[in-house]
Formats: C-alpha cells, sequence, structure tokens
C-alpha cells in the first residue's frame, strides 16, 4: 500500500476518497483552485496544495492542468495519483504523464483509457469479445452524407453520441429526419467543445430504455469480477438522478449473463481497477440488452454498490479496492465470493432549480442540515459559507440509504431528502423526494424518459401525493412576511421605553390596527403584496413583546389568521400556523454588507425545498434603467459566464434569434429576442460573468402591442453536460 496519494479532484468525490486514505492510515494530498483555498476537501486532507491563480476558480489552470497536479504530486512526495471522477479522471494523457513522473495512476493503464473512451472502437472491441451491441452505423470519421445515410438505413429514431466522451454530452435523440442536418451539427459542436474532437457515431433508439450498468474490479494479473449491477434508469436528458442497486428487472439468468457480457469487455481492453459497463436494456425484454460504453473509473453512484453487495460477507470499499490493484495487489476474492445483501439507493444533490426548467444556481451556504440516521449515508462537499459558483460541476452530495428490501431504503431515502435542509443555495432535493414518491418508481416501472414524462414533479406541493393541492409559495410568502415583520422590530433606546407608534405593532390610538405592507417576490416569479396585521390591538411598550398571531392578506385574497413561532433551542426553525395547520420551516436571511434589515432575503425549506424570498422595491425597478415603454429587459437565467454574444447595439433583430449564449455548469442556455426590435441596451461582453437576474441586454419592440403580450427573455436552452 502507498504512503502518500494525492487526490486531483475537488467535492464530495475528493472528500469521499481522503475518508478511505484516512482510513487506511495513508498521507492525503489536496489539490486546488484559489476559490476553493477553504473548501471542505482542502481541511479534510493532510496537506494542499495551490495550483491555480489566487481567487480564480478556473478549471483549466487548476484541475485540468496536468503539468502543475503532477509537480504538485512530487513536491509533496505522493506516490500515487487518484484521479476521481470527472475532471482527468478518463484522460489518457494525465494517465500517461503520471506514469512518466513515476506516480502510479488508481485507474486503468493509458492504453485501455484510450480505447474504452472512443465509443467506435471499444464498439468494435467488445463486439469481436461476444457482446452485444446496438445496431449503428460503422467506422469513424464519418461525414455528415454518411451520418444521414446510415440514419436512414437503420431508421429513425436514432441517437447521435460524440464518439470522445461520455456522460451524455453532446448526444442528441433525433425524431424527424428534417431536422438530422441540423442536430448533427449541434452535436459537433457541442463535442468539440467538451472533449476537442467531433467525430460522431450513430446508434438506433429504443424507445423506453432501461439503463443498466455492472461494477468491475480487475488487478494487473487477470483477476477480473463483477459486482452485479446498478439501475440508473431515472435520468433527466442523459445524466442520472437516481440509482440503485440491484435492478428488480433482471431475474438471476439475465443477471449472470450480463455480468459475463461485462467481464468479457473488460477482458478484451487489458482492463485494470474499478470500472464499470453500460448497458441499454429493453424494458419489455430486458435478455436483449446492449453494451453502450464502458467508464474507466469509479462511477459517481458507486456507493449503491458498496452498500448493497458483499465478498465473502464483508461490504466492500472500492476506493480501497482501487488503492490496493494500483499498488499491484492481486483481488482478494473470486465471483463466488459476491452476493446481493441488500438494497441501497441514491439521489443526486444538484445546485438547480427544478421551478425554472432546472437552470444551475448558485450561492453561499447559509445553513446547511444534512439527514443521518440507520441505513443512511451522506457523501457531501458541502459545508455552511462554502460558496457555489458556475465553474463546477452543479453536483453537491450524494444521499444514499440502504436496507434488507426495496421498500426500506426507498422509505429511508425519502426520509433523507426530507431532513436535508441547504439554505442559500436553490437544490433538486425535494423534486428527487417527490419523484421517489411517483407509484412508477415505487412499483420499479422505471425507464430513462420516465422523468421527462412527469414535469408536475418539478413543483412543491401542500400536501404529498395530491396532485390537485395548492403549491406551497402562499404559505412562504407568508411564512417570509411574518419573518420580516419580526426582523423590523426596532430595539428600545438604551434598553429603556420605545415609542409604540415606531414599532411594527401596528397600535393606533383609539383604531383598528394598521395593516404593515410587504412586497415580496420568489426568484422567476411575479412581486406579491403581503400585509400583515397583529389580531389583537393591545398597546406594545416592550420590542421583545411583539405579537405572535397576526391577520395575513395575500394579494386581493381575503385576510387569513396565522400564528408564527420559533424554536427557542433552534434559531433556525419556524413554524407556521395556518387555517389549521401547523408546518415547520427551515428559516435563515442573507442580510447584504451594509443592507437594512427590510431589505434582507430569507430563505425557507421544507422537506427538501429551499425558496429565497425577496424584497421588491418598486420604485428602483422603475429606475433601473432598462429601456423605454414597452422595452424588455433580458436578464439571466442563471449564474454565468457570457461565452458568446451574437447581436450589436443598436441591431434590428427578430423573434427568437439568438442574442447571447450563457454557460454555467456545463450547460448552455441560449437567450433570444422576444420579438422583432431594436437592442437598445447591450450590457455584457464575451467572458464576462453575471449573475442570476441580472441584465443582459434592453430589446425595445417594432411593435409594442406584441411586447405587451410576450414573455420578456424568452429562451431556449441546450445541455452539454
Amino acid at each position: 500500500m502507498f504512503d502518500s496519494v494525492l487526490v486531483a479532484n475537488r467535492g464530495e468525490i475528493a472528500v469521499r476518497v481522503i475518508r478511505t486514505l484516512r482510513r487506511l492510515g495513508v498521507r492525503s494530498v489536496a489539490v486546488h483552485s484559489g476559490a476553493d483555498a477553504e473548501a471542505p476537501h482542502v481541511r479534510a486532507a493532510d496537506t494542499a496544495v495551490l495550483i491555480g491563480p489566487p481567487h480564480s476558480a478556473s478549471a483549466a489552470e487548476s484541475y485540468l492542468n496536468i503539468e502543475r497536479i503532477v509537480d504538485a504530486a512530487l513536491r509533496s512526495g505522493a506516490q500515487a495519483v487518484h484521479p476521481g471522477y470527472g475532471f482527468l479522471a478518463e484522460n489518457a494523457a494525465f494517465a500517461r504523464a503520471c506514469a512518466d513522473a513515476g506516480l502510479a495512476f488508481v485507474g486503468p493503464l493509458p492504453d485501455t483509457i484510450e480505447l474504452m473512451g472512443d465509443k467506435i472502437h471499444a464498439k468494435a472491441a467488445v463486439q469481436a469479445a461476444g457482446v452485444p451491441v446496438v445496431p449503428g452505423s460503422e467506422g469513424d470519421s464519418l461525414t455528415d452524407d454518411q451520418l444521414l445515410s446510415y440514419a436512414l438505413e437503420i431508421g429513425l429514431p436514432v441517437l447521435l453520441k460524440p464518439s470522445a466522451g461520455g456522460g451524455g454530452k453532446g448526444m442528441r435523440l433525433v425524431r424527424d429526419e428534417a431536422k438530422l442536418p441540423e442536430e448533427i451539427a449541434a452535436a459537433r459542436r457541442e463535442a468539440r467543445a467538451s472533449f476537442g474532437d467531433d467525430t460522431l457515431l450513430l446508434e438506433r433508439w429504443i424507445d423506453r430504455p432501461r439503463h443498466i450498468e455492472f461494477q468491475l474490479l480487475a488487478d494487473a494479473h487477470g483477476n477480473v469480477v463483477h459486482l452485479g449491477e446498478r439501475e440508473c434508469s431515472l435520468q433527466r436528458r442523459h445524466q442520472k438522478l437516481i440509482e440503485e442497486a440491484p435492478s428488480v428487472l433482471l431475474t438471476p439468468q439475465t443477471r449472470e449473463s450480463m455480468g459475463a457480457a461485462a467481464v468479457r469487455a473488460a477482458l478484451a481492453c487489458g482492463y485494470q481497477g474499478a470500472g464499470t459497463v453500460e448497458f441499454i436494456v429493453p424494458g419489455d425484454d430486458p435478455s436483449s440488452y446492449f453494451f453502450m460504453e464502458m467508464n474507466t473509473r469509479l462511477q459517481v453512484e458507486h456507493p449503491v454498490t458498496e452498500l448493497a453487495i458483499s465478498a465473502d460477507g464483508a461490504r466492500l470499499d472500492l476506493v480501497e479496492q482501487q488503492l490496493r490493484v494500483a499498488a499491484g495487489e492481486r483481488l482478494g476474492f473470486g465471483q463466488d465470493a459476491v452476493a446481493v445483501t441488500g438494497h441501497a439507493i441514491e439521489a443526486r444533490i444538484c445546485a438547480e432549480d427544478p421551478a425554472r426548467g432546472f437552470l444551475p444556481t448558485g450561492g453561499r451556504v447559509l445553513l446547511l442540515q444534512e439527514p443521518g440516521g440507520e441505513g443512511v449515508r451522506v457523501d457531501s462537499g458541502l459545508a455552511p459559507g462554502v460558496l457555489v459558483g458556475s465553474s463546477y460541476d452543479p453536483m453537491l452530495s450524494k444521499i444514499i440509504a440502504c436496507g434488507p428490501d426495496r421498500p426500506t431504503a426507498l422509505r429511508r431515502l425519502r426520509a433523507a431528502l426530507a431532513e436535508t435542509r441547504i439554505l442559500g443555495v436553490t437544490t433538486n432535493t425535494g423534486y428527487l423526494r417527490r419523484l421517489l414518491t411517483h407509484p412508477d418508481v415505487v412499483a420499479g416501472r422505471l425507464d430513462t424518459g420516465l422523468v421527462e414524462r412527469h414535469p408536475e414533479l418539478t413543483v412543491a406541493r401542500a400536501t404529498d401525493n395530491a396532485t390537485d393541492s395548492p403549491a406551497l409559495t402562499d404559505e412562504v410568502l407568508i411564512a417570509a412576511a411574518l419573518a420580516r415583520q419580526s426582523a423590523l422590530t426596532p430595539p428600545a433606546a438604551d434598553g429603556g421605553w420605545s415609542d409604540p407608534f415606531s414599532l411594527p405593532s401596528a397600535w393606533r390610538l383609539g383604531g383598528e390596527p394598521a395593516w404593515t405592507l410587504h412586497r415580496l417576490r420568489l426568484p422567476g416569479g411575479e412581486p406579491v403584496e403581503v400585509r400583515v396585521r397583529p389580531t389583537s390591538s393591545r398597546t406594545v411598550v416592550d420590542p421583545t413583546d411583539m405579537p405572535a398571531e397576526f391577520q395575513v392578506r395575500l394579494g386581493d385574497e381575503d385576510p387569513v389568521t396565522a400564528r408564527i413561532g420559533h424554536d427557542p433551542a433552534d434559531p433556525h426553525t419556524l413554524t407556521l400556523a395556518l387555517d389549521g395547520t401547523t408546518r415547520t420551516f427551515a428559516h435563515t436571511t442573507d442580510n447584504r454588507p451594509g443592507a437594512a434589515p427590510d431589505l434582507a432575503v430569507h430563505w425557507l425549506a421544507r422537506d427538501g425545498d429551499s425558496w429565497a424570498v425577496h424584497p421588491y422595491d418598486p420604485v428602483a425597478e422603475l429606475s433601473s434603467g432598462t429601456g423605454g415603454s414597452g422595452a424588455a429587459a433580458l436578464t439571466a437565467p442563471m449564474p454565468g459566464t457570457v461565452t458568446v454574444v451574437k447581436t450589436t447595439l443598436g441591431e434590428q433583430v427578430t423573434k427568437g434569434q439568438p442574442l447571447l449564449i450563457l454557460e454555467a455548469m456545463k450547460m448552455e442556455h441560449v437567450i433570444t429576442a422576444p420579438y422583432d426590435g431594436i437592442v437598445e441596451q447591450l450590457r455584457v461582453t464575451a467572458g464576462g460573468t453575471v449573475a442570476m437576474d441580472e441584465v443582459l441586454a434592453v430589446v425595445t419592440p417594432a411593435d409594442t402591442t406584441e411586447a405587451d403580450t410576450t414573455e420578456t427573455g424568452a429562451a431556449a436552452e441546450e445541455e452539454k453536460r
């Protein structure tokens, strides 16, 4: 075993690898960008080395810089490099650079990475080993016309895939022959941007497929075993959301057949270390499985295998197995020792907003409460105060639950997600909990299109499993208004008497309590007026003795009675009693430096969902200078970088014309003209960074009547993930 290992990654996977190194008594070395100087993986390591410019979040100058990482390993005395996943984990040049420097690369040999990283040659290699493959194009360096010809020969729908990459980046499902040329062009562009290689292949699309993968371990002495399968069919645009082991679809016979095929694929490429063979499986005929690709690294979803599979009766640590193989050791068990000992399910927590089309989010973590309890594991790269930016992958953590059977694991994971509270950054946690309650998911009727067929799950509702119940938005706004009312209470002067007229108690001499107006707004929503007054007209002398029961009027609706409560033992817990129902929220405020209390953003969370409630100032909105009458201010739907500016100041544009392209967390978002008009303002340049809701450009309509009926900031998004 090694004495010192450098972890060439960040976030939750770096923390997870360091945890195993610490257990094994191996010294850990972290590398980090300037922006990650205080990140959890840096704090967890024994030694940390800065490999990028101070304060910079550039991955190209840090986590993707081979020379700097190798130099850091040599300077720190590391003997081996663990790449984690993402970044350089499947980069053959990185593996060679480590070997040339005398460092052990914790992964397969460079030639293996190269072979299996090229989908065209990987497909040919495993097909020669007797592994079934999806019918598709043959050969590499195919022209657009050749791809068109194969598509017509195979029959639509077809799937376009970059040969050089994985993870769903650049993949395009095409059902319409007329759209093939533009989809090929788009796939080439994304492949070139992501992998530096625009070679494409084409495969027959299987409707309602299951995505099932087999975990492999192989040593340098010719021994290969599989550790069973993982079901990864719950995906959104080829990105996995939920994974579990084992799959409810497979019979013992099919499991044995697919596992043997995965082993043959590994032997065909001389594999060493931990790897995964992914199969596409028709849901109505699981025995007709096809090889999809091989991932020559540890997978994000490896914890479900660790929690559901045993070898010789003991659970496995796949990172430990990787390290032992890289150190030249033989596998300590054979295929006969591997057994399924339970069920495990994983949910990926990502910085994205399901209610806004899963756009990337960001911000500083103001409050973090991660779950625990029997059968629950959390792999996390989060900590209070961590700044989540747009430079890296949006995945923040993973919550995994296990049990003796699938219903138990599902129940535990849903409860763990409900207990997860991340304030300051909008995440998909609540959405994942709702997804796990869907009847098809509970029954195991899964396929890769299930998520897209149920957009209603993106909206948090007041009652679980009730599709006709009201959204929680009203309750959130009321809770925020009452919390804001409390925050407006001024302290008594010198600890003495305070003028009752200055208090937000609404007390008035000889009259009804007055309403206090709160103008609030949720991201992407319209401003809402919430009026609050106490139910009692008593005089308040002590500012700490504010009433807890209020009348609340939301917009033009009738007033309702609400009570607000705070847990003395937990200042971040807020209760709201409304219409006979009491709900508990996690609560904190984001106070901007120098801002008045009434300008604070109130964050609330419940059952995994979180909401940022912003103060709204109509006067400031009018004076923001966003153009003349009818002009549309095109704002950033996500924090990110402006990669392309396709327009100029004063240009005449047409409705739907692309004006700008934003990029954040591997996602491209195209900002288009909402109508025919003139670009009156252009506030950004290529390469600049923008905050969410920042004004990018202003378009004055050619026809003001059209502007009145057109949504501001119409946009179309393209995934690069």
